[in-house]
């Protein structure tokens, strides 16, 4: 199973005020200190592997005799015949200072700084996909992001793998959480245009949203609300 462990995170403070949209002095200044201290907490790594669909089920596919359930997943795999299942963490210290965390605020600023982290950990993962397997654009897919392709479905992905828990410290558990947090699973595609599970989230005010919501795009799918 190919892991990734030395990838490089620079956070970027201008980026992490903005998405948290803080305009105080105080705040502003208790977020450099977090994200000052956050440089020695995260420890990045990446496990990944190279699976054929089996199957192409009428609401999801067969990858190494694992259903993965989903009408959004079976559409975007439909001309694909490779996929990359991962999953990413940026390791035990920094989710033990998340969850040990008793001050809201600071805990809020943590939980931010660790997204901002998972994202450039899962940028990393992509453009390594893309130069080592030759790939000219890709997409991505994960558990639970949307209620078509549930949380329960981390079970079968996570048997992809052998033993997660030994390659990079992660584990799941009984209830489908990941430990530690700020880890997350999903699957990597290839595709020929652009793809972003947000567009076909209607929820507002998401800090994490990537795209808009695109009516036209869920009723092609055939997930509108």
């Amino acid at each position: 199973m190919p892991t990734l462990d030395n990838i490089q995170i620079n956070l970027d403070f201008e980026a992490v005020s903005r998405r948290l949209h803080l305009k105080r002095d105080n705040d502003l200044k208790n977020l450099h200190a977090l994200v000052d201290a956050a440089h020695h907490m995260i420890e990045p790594k990446v496990l990944y592997e190279v699976k054929y669909i089996e199957e192409k089920l009428d609401n999801g596919v067969v990858v190494d005799g694992r259903r993965l359930i989903s009408d959004v997943l079976r559409k975007n795999l439909d001309q694909v015949e490779r996929v990359f299942p991962f999953v990413i963490t940026i390791g035990n210290k920094f989710g033990e200072n998340l969850d040990t965390c008793d001050d809201i605020l600071e805990k809020f600023f943590l939980d931010t700084i660790g997204n901002v982290a998972l994202t450039q950990v899962r940028k990393a993962l992509n453009d390594h996909l893309k130069q080592k397997y030759a790939l000219e654009k890709t997409a991505f897919m994960a558990p639970g992001s949307l209620p078509n392709w549930p949380i329960e479905q981390q079970k079968p992905l996570f048997e992809l793998f052998d033993d997660v828990q030994a390659s990079i410290g992660v584990r799941l558990t009984g209830s489908l959480l990941m430990l530690p947090a700020k880890s997350v699973s999903g699957i990597y595609f290839p595709t020929e245009t652009s793809f972003f599970s947000c567009q076909l989230c209607p929820r507002k005010h998401c800090e994490s949203r990537k795209a808009k919501y695109s009516e036209e795009k869920a009723k092609e799918y055939g997930i509108a609300q």
